[in-house]
This record gives structure tokens, sequence and C-alpha cells, in this order.
């Protein structure tokens, strides 16, 4: 449908070759005897875009009265922990009249919305900004009674798995210094693992709540796709978007996955989700039965086949596999090579988005825009360009050339990426979870910003069996079951991680399994 107008403004900025400027590098042209026309249509859409820029945004509302922001600030080096894992210090006391999570400490990752406290997200390209209304898992974590005591150091832009990448400085894996506690959730896996916070609330792109929980040695879900609103989190790729708990429980993680799901009217990837307060994953586990009986676990044999995946690593999740037999359940092997193409699929679908997103072009998504953070961080320069780490870099080099160099590549591998889901679901008709190791890996050391490949070594693979199921969708909890050497020093011993998955909107599944391994054993004695 064309703009109307009536006139154009006196002091409309357009000038007559500009929209044939705007197509000359894309090789095409205006017919001359057209140009007073489309000079004429373009010059309306300014006006339009004027109009529109001089509204007021339309936020949602946070309660300063029920739920103050008190004393917030960037902690000095008297209050840091663990490196550097906190990004601001506050206090937002909960609801006062108690629920599901009263007296639960929470930290948040660096890119979810609290109204009035600076948003760093781990980079300084950008100065922080501050949004103005909460995230919807802010809102309803405050309505169940948890305290949320401050942000945790993310790394930069969420763009590694690494723990060293933050502009505001690394983070240290809690079993051993130096060495990293993954990412890009760093800080907040860090601190739950130390017993610091019992909850932080992550962001799972393609394993950054799952690769962290592995490392440092706690419980990361990564829940179906459009389970828990997304709304006031900041995106790469809106396909791969999830956020969840890590917690040292299986049942704080359900606790708090029944209190932030559901459709909140607001975010278009939840408005399948089942209504907010409706979900018993907590109380399901509480009265489930100890053993697993009748229970169908699949062992995903390329997510333990893959050369990446250390020896020791791979020993310890089997081992812990055959604890669920102990327990009742049926064990088998399955093989879905195409498990195998996860990495290549995610990786094309984060650099087309992810570079739109960073430009600023990615539009489509019914939601929360986060205008505030958009004026903070456009148009890019080039010594904010320069200042990026390289993976940052990488993304938009990718995603222009990808865009560029293969059109309509991303709308395959989304239909791809569907196709994955399909066959899982078949796996998921006959197991009820299928297991694998979160990690190819235990956490390695730090490593250090250099040129780029030096930079991105540290992350590289770590991603192996968990971006895959950010393309499907499907529900994914880490939890750890043991200890492995460390590939530098053989005395260091550090957390592994198994992955258990479920089929979609299955998280009860994959809860009871993990709830049930924990309760029959203690996995820091596996040494």
């Amino acid at each position: 449908m064309s703009v109307l107008f009536t006139s154009i403004s006196d002091d409309n900025p357009v000038k007559l070759d500009d929209a044939q400027s705007l197509l000359k590098p894309l090789g095409l042209t205006i017919d001359p005897a057209e140009t007073e026309d489309f000079h004429t249509l373009l010059a309306a859409v300014h006006d339009c875009a004027e109009t529109v820029s001089a509204l007021p945004d339309y936020q949602p509302k946070s309660d300063h009265i029920r739920y103050p922001r008190e004393n917030v600030r960037r902690p000095g080096a008297d209050e840091q922990v663990l490196g550097q894992a906190w990004a601001h210090r506050f206090l937002v006391r909960g609801n006062p009249n108690g629920g599901p999570l009263a007296g639960k400490s929470v930290s948040l990752k660096d890119v979810i919305a609290v109204a009035g406290v600076p948003q760093l997200q781990g980079s300084d390209i950008i100065p922080s900004w501050t949004p103005t209304a909460d995230a919807t898992v802010v809102t309803r974590l405050l309505e169940a009674g948890a305290n949320i005591e401050g942000t945790s150091t993310c790394e930069n832009l969420c763009h590694s798995t690494s723990s060293y990448t933050s502009a505001q400085g690394t983070i240290e894996n809690p079993h051993a210094p130096g060495y990293s506690a993954g990412g890009s959730t760093s800080g907040g896996a860090a601190l739950v693992a130390a017993g610091m916070v019992d909850i932080t609330i992550g962001g799972d792109q393609g394993g950054s709540i799952r690769v962290p929980a592995a490392l440092c040695g706690c419980v990361g879900l990564k829940p179906t796709y459009g389970r828990v609103p997304f709304t006031g989190i900041s995106s790469g790729d809106a396909i791969n978007d999830h956020t969840g708990p890590l917690t040292r429980t299986t049942l704080d993680a359900a606790t708090c996955l029944d209190v932030v799901s559901g459709y909140d009217g607001i975010d278009d990837r939840s408005v399948g989700s089942p209504k907010p307060g409706s979900t018993s994953f907590a109380a399901t586990l509480k009265q489930s039965p100890e053993r697993l009986d009748g229970v169908k676990i699949g062992i995903l044999t390329e997510g333990f086949e893959h050369n990446a995946v250390d020896e020791a690593v791979k020993q310890v999740v089997l081992t812990a596999v055959k604890k669920f037999k102990d327990l009742g359940a049926t064990i088998e092997e399955v093989s879905l090579p195409d498990h195998l193409h996860g990495p290549a699929i995610w990786t094309i679908q984060q650099r087309i988005a992810g570079a739109q997103t960073l430009l600023g072009q990615n539009t489509g998504r019914r939601g929360l825009y986060m205008t505030e953070m958009e004026h903070a961080r456009l148009p890019w320069t080039d010594a904010g360009f320069q200042q990026a780490f390289p993976s940052t870099k990488n993304v938009i080099i990718n995603g222009l050339y990808l865009a560029s160099r293969f059109p309509g590549l991303y709308g395959k591998t989304a239909n791809i990426g569907r196709q994955l889901s399909d066959k899982y679901e078949i796996l998921f008709e006959k197991y009820d979870v299928l297991v694998m190791p979160t990690t190819p890996v235990v956490a390695p050391k730090h490593g250090q910003r250099g040129l780029p490949l030096e930079s991105l070594r540290p992350s590289m693979g770590l991603t192996i069996n968990t971006a895959i199921f950010n393309v499907t969708g499907h529900p994914a909890i880490s939890i750890p079951v043991g200890f492995a050497p460390a590939k530098e020093d053989g005395q260091v011993e550090l957390p592994v991680g198994m992955q258990i998955v479920g089929g979609l909107w299955q998280e009860a599944k994959i809860l009871r399994a993990s709830h049930a391994w924990e309760t029959h054993v203690d996995w820091r004695k596996l040494h």
C-alpha cells in the first residue's frame, strides 16, 4: 500500500538523487523519467518517519512503588567476586507476602532489563544504557517473592562461550582460578556454583545457559522455545532465543520455570505457551517416585562419538547414564546422523540474523523493542567496530557475506531446522529423553585477546551438542555428573555436565530424570 500524503514539508531534507544513491550499492538504477516521482515518495516517507519518531514510545510499566531499586551501583574491587562476576549490584526485594521463590536470591544476566539499572552487555563499544521497563521474567520473579541482588557479567555482546571476553573483566571458574566459567552467562553460572546466589536467569541462543552450567558444575535449563517470554531481553537471532534458570538443584530450576513461564501478551515467541501460573513442574517432582521404572532413555551416539569429545568426559557421562539403569530406566543406544549438522545450521542462522540485529535491521516480530538500547548502539562507527571483540566483528562480516553471496540461505536453514526438529520428535515417540555430554571438554584455561583466531580458539567446538537444540527448540537441561582432569593439568579436576533432552513441551520428563539422578547420586564425590 502506498504512503498517503498531501504535501511535503518545507524543511524535508530528501534530495533529488537520494533514491538513486540508495540503490547504487545494489547495482540497481531508476529510470530518469521516474526520478521526480520517487523523490516525492521518498520525501513523503521521510515525513512519516519524522511523525512516528515524535510520538511517545510504549513501554510496559514497572512497579517502583512495590519494588523499589535500592542502592544501584557498579561494584568496587571490595565487592567483586570470582574475578568480575557482578555487573551491577542492587537490591529489589520480592513480594513481602511470599511466594514459591520467597527468600531466594537471584542474579540476572546483564542482558535482562531491570528498569533504572544500567546495562553493559559485556561491552564497552557503547555507553551503558538504562532500561525504562522490567523484563517479564523480572516482574514474575519479584511477584513470586525472589530478591534480585544484581546483574551478573556476561560475555562481550553474548558472542562467546569463554569467560574472558567481557569488557568488564574475566570470570573465574569457582572450582579452579585460571579456568573458564563458560559463557555467555558466565558471571551468573559462577555465582550460582559458588553458592553466592540461589538462581541466575540466563540467556541461551547456542548453549549460553548449558555450557557455563556444565563448566561450573550447576544445573542449567533451556526450556522449550517460547515457553518463557523473551520480553525485555537482548536478542541475537529470534529463532534461537531462549531464557531459563541456572540453579544448584533441579527442584529449584523446576520451581523457577513454574514462575517465569507462560505467554505475557507481548512476545510472539511465547504465544503457544500455557497460561502463566498453570504449570506444576515443581509439585510434580515432589510427588514423583524416586525410581524411573518404565522410563526409556536413549544414548545419542553422535553426541558421544564426535571427535571433539574428550575420552575422559565421555566415560564420566557414560558412567552417569548407568545410574539411570540402577533406578529402573531402560537404556538403549540411538543414532541420528543429522545431529552432526546442528552446528552448521545454527551458524548460518546466527550469523545472518545476528548481523542484522547488530546493524539495527532485524524486523518482523511482535514484541517489546528496546528502543533505548537501539539509540545507544546505532549507528555503528569505525571506532566502535575496531573496539569490538573479534567474535562480534566476525558475526557482522559473516552475516553480510552470507546474505550477499547466498540469497535465500537463511530461509533454507530455517526449513532444515524444522526438519531436524521433526526427526527428533520421531525419536521422542520412542524415548522419554536423550542423553549426551553437554560440552565435549571440561573448562579450558582462559584465552587472551589477540588476533581473531587466537581470541576465538578457546570457544571453538564447545556447542557441538547444545546449539542444535536452539535450532530445533527442544528443552534441554545440563546437570553436573562428576569430574574429569583439565587438559592443561591432569592434577586439576573440573566438573562434567550431562545434557538431558526431551520432546517439545516435555520439560516434565527431563526434570524428572534429572531430579531422580541427583537425588540418588552426590556428583561432588565422583572424583
